[in-house]
């Protein structure tokens, strides 16, 4: 498995693009991206469990409800969320992206982030569409990946490469995702590309395998965003044998996917709005999956633990407390926990009590950008991990003015 570069052009039959067309007040920014596959994909995708839905997701689940789709077209700025005309702007989206690629409007995979609650301007979308299709390029998915972008600081766009039958697959996605992001479903936007040969149901098991423990295993603030989204295009260009599930190719594609999902999901956390550390929660010897992932999430979304992680404070009671009401199956009294960073690893918690630590060597390691925080519950043989971010002044400040 080797991460490479070209995000989701990495994989064959795709190409990108991201312009400015007018939908954010910063021009300076691209704020319209597509992605076109050269030949009809298997399509997959999974979707926020908000009860508020986004109108392009309604949209988008209509249009690859047979397990097909060819492009993929969102907008930033806004949301296109409870307004009233919302499903017939998506749809405006998708009719003209399919006008401009010769396809047909239901292969149209949409979507929109930004404010909730504003009526979407179509107009200057419909304009740009013909300079947004003429700009599709196989160097384009850093361009689309930035047009996604809402108060991110980083861009996200990667890549993997591996083998089945022979054959090098290529996986390569894009993501957005800062704030109002919360483990169901998990974050964000996502749009993710592949080579691969899979059937639509194999795809959906694989995506629906991968987000549950990557862009599911990630909280920043506690809130379900109204139009999270994970899509996943499989052009089957790679000509391996078309994988299907339970198959051998079905398990390595799965892997790399899951790698993929991972990679993206760890930089979602580590930008999340105003965050300054990317926090860890590995969880071992718990009973199920469920528990393990109940104390990772938990402990991940406690807004005390990350307050303590801001200032760098190994106040590991508030770990301890996360646990406790996390409602996972497990002995509160058998709990380890420890800290880590590449400064170093110091326990600070054995059997659910304090032991003596050296708060200054603690206070080094916390200081770092990437902190580990290492629970080990002595009930059984299940793992998980969550990622999440220290909670910071700039959050506030961030979110108190979004939308003015």
């Amino acid at each position: 498995m080797n991460f490479i570069e070209g995000g989701v052009t990495a994989a064959k039959g795709f190409t990108a693009s991201g312009i400015y067309c007018g939908i954010r007040k910063n021009k300076s920014k691209p704020d319209l991206a597509l992605i076109y596959a050269s030949v009809p994909c298997s399509a997959a995708a999974v979707y926020t469990q908000n009860l508020v839905k986004g109108a392009p997701i309604l949209v988008t689940r209509k249009n690859i409800a047979n397990g097909i789709a060819q492009a993929v077209i969102c907008n930033s700025g806004n949301a296109n969320t409870c307004n009233a005309d919302g499903e017939e702007k998506a749809q405006m989206m998708c009719d003209a992206a399919a006008k401009e690629l010769g396809i047909q409007p239901g292969d149209v995979v949409v979507a929109s982030t930004g404010v909730i609650g504003q009526v979407l301007p179509i107009e200057p979308i419909l304009t740009a569409l013909p300079a947004l299709a003429k700009a599709l390029s196989a160097d384009g998915s850093a361009n689309a990946a930035k047009a996604i972008m809402t108060t991110d600081t980083e861009v996200k766009n990667m890549a993997v490469a591996f083998t089945i039958d022979g054959k090098t697959v290529h996986i390569g996605g894009i993501a957005k995702g800062s704030g109002m992001i919360h483990p169901n479903m998990a974050t964000m936007l996502s749009f993710i590309t592949t080579d691969a040969a899979i059937s639509p149901e194999a795809l959906n098991a694989a995506l629906h395998e991968a987000v549950g423990v990557s862009f599911n295993m990630v909280s920043i603030d506690g809130d379900t965003s109204t139009n999270d989204m994970v899509s996943a295009l499989a052009s089957g260009l790679a000509e391996n044998t078309r994988i299907e599930v339970d198959t051998e190719g079905y398990k390595a594609f799965t892997a790399g996917l899951t790698a993929l999902c991972t990679a993206l999901a760890r930089k979602v956390a580590k930008d999340g709005e105003g965050a300054t550390k990317l926090l860890v929660c590995n969880v071992t010897g718990a009973k199920s999956e469920n528990d393990a992932r109940l104390v990772a999430k938990s402990v991940i979304c406690s807004s005390l633990f990350k307050a303590a992680m801001f200032g760098a404070d190994a106040n590991w009671g508030r770990v301890l407390c996360a646990i406790g009401y996390s409602k996972a199956d497990t002995d509160i009294n058998a709990v380890d926990v420890a800290f880590e960073s590449k400064a170093g690893c110091i326990k600070v918690c054995e059997k659910g009590a304090g032991i003596d630590f050296d708060e200054d060597e603690a206070k080094k390691i916390l200081t770092l950008d990437e902190i580990n925080v290492n629970v080990t519950l002595h009930d059984g043989a299940f793992a998980a991990t969550a990622f999440g971010c220290d909670l910071t002044y700039d959050y506030v400040k961030i979110n108190g003015d979004y939308r003015t």
